[in-house]
């Protein structure tokens, strides 16, 4: 799977309302078939930046997404909502769910 994060750093005056902002390119890619998951959390930090985890099947699936009408609005709407270029890391990992933190196990709940 291709594996993704990503950190936005938003203007301040548009820092509460960013779920709200997001919703419609969120709600879309989440609709992508090659979507395994697209999640948003807001820094305990700094409520200014918000952390996109995201993750497509393989690489096909990523690049549809770029390619999708949806990722082309968003390169034109969000930007200027946020401070700065948002950072990225993105990597092909092996696999295609999440794995589980063995040194946190919780007894019984697997």
């Amino acid at each position: 799977m291709i594996f993704i994060t990503a950190k936005f750093r938003v203007l301040p005056e548009h820092a509460d309302r960013w779920p709200q902002i997001a919703e419609e390119f969120t709600t879309a890619t989440r609709a992508e078939p090659g979507c395994l998951w697209f999640d948003w959390s807001r820094s305990i930090d700094d409520p200014t930046e918000y952390v996109l985890v995201e993750a497509f099947r393989d690489d096909e699936a990523g690049a549809a997404h770029v390619r999708s009408e949806h990722f082309r609005t968003a390169q034109r709407t969000l930007p200027p909502h946020l401070a700065e270029t948002p950072r990225i890391v993105n990597v092909t990992v092996p696999q295609q769910d999440w794995s589980r933190l063995g040194e946190m196990a919780v007894p019984g709940s697997e």
